[in-house]
């Protein structure tokens, strides 16, 4: 991903091939929410007005460093964690051993493929939090701009949950596909409303 240019990216995304898929365009949409939480505290950072927040900006600015490069990181796993998946469906099935073997291994790649983007829902709502609190202490001048970027981390939550149902759909233990499946509904009920509140909240801002 860090070798590619958007141009590049877009067109893999594009073609027959099946990575990067809908889980790296998520995690790429999520690191764009954190990139315009950054501008928005630059924009802030070492005004007087704002200044008793300066600390807290500064930690801001910190962890969405952080939350972006995690989440261009997850563009790779994710792509990764599907390859097990996609080897699965070639292993052959003649005899019983053979099903057995590839029922098996196919349980074990749908489980990481699962894993992953809930930990991607886990980075978004992080990102989720941080935004919804500049949007309280951070200029007023790029408000709109934390109102775009909670809408890309709402895009790449529910992208990531679409990732995790349609694994967990065809999971044989179907105690853990339950397990996952609460996990991904719990950060979609949290995340959502957070976002939606925020958006509300810079709309009525930006718009009165």
């Amino acid at each position: 991903m860090k070798e590619v240019t958007i141009e590049q990216f877009l067109y893999q995304l594009g073609s027959k091939d099946p990575v990067p898929g809908g889980g790296g365009a998520a995690a790429l949409g999520n690191a764009i929410g954190a990139a315009l939480g950054q501008m928005v505290t630059n924009l802030t950072t070492g005004k007087k007005k704002f200044a008793q927040y300066e600390s807290e900006l500064q930690q801001s600015l910190h962890m969405l460093e952080k939350l972006k490069k995690v989440s261009l990181e997850f563009v790779e796993k994710d792509a990764k964690a599907f390859i097990p998946v996609a080897k699965a469906y070639s292993l052959p099935k003649n005899t019983e051993e053979e099903i057995n073997y590839r029922n098996q291994f196919m349980e074990e790649a749908l489980l990481g493929a699962t894993i992953v983007p809930i930990e991607m829902m886990e980075v978004v709502l992080q990102v989720i939090i941080i935004l919804e609190r500049l949007a309280k202490i951070g200029s007023r001048l790029a408000l709109s701009d934390i109102g775009v970027g909670i809408q890309f981390c709402r895009s790449a939550l529910l992208s990531s949950a679409m990732n995790v149902f349609i694994n967990t759909k065809m999971m044989s233990n179907k105690e853990k596909a339950k397990e996952l499946e609460e996990k991904a509904n719990t950060l979609i009920g949290e995340g959502t409303e957070k976002c939606d509140e925020i958006f509300a909240y810079v709309l009525s801002e930006i718009s009165n």
